[in-house]
């Protein structure tokens, strides 16, 4: 789902984030930036949970619940 929506942004900073992430509009900019902030986000919770979840998988089977669609 997309919503379209107003927003007051600071033009410079857009305009930063836009040519360190070599994209062209302000709008894919903005979603790659959400997107990396979220993944960085996810990742940060699953290294401080790291040692606290007892995994009954090995290597093999994590690979094949990859490989699954």
């Amino acid at each position: 789902m997309v919503t379209r929506m107003s927003v007051t942004v600071d033009d410079s900073l857009v305009e930063e984030v836009r040519a360190m992430l070599d994209v062209t509009t302000k709008s894919e900019a903005i979603r790659v930036a959400l997107e990396e902030l979220r993944r960085r986000r996810r990742l940060t919770t699953a290294l401080g949970n790291a040692g606290r979840i007892a995994l009954a998988a090995d290597q093999t089977a994590l690979a094949a619940l990859r490989e699954e669609p």
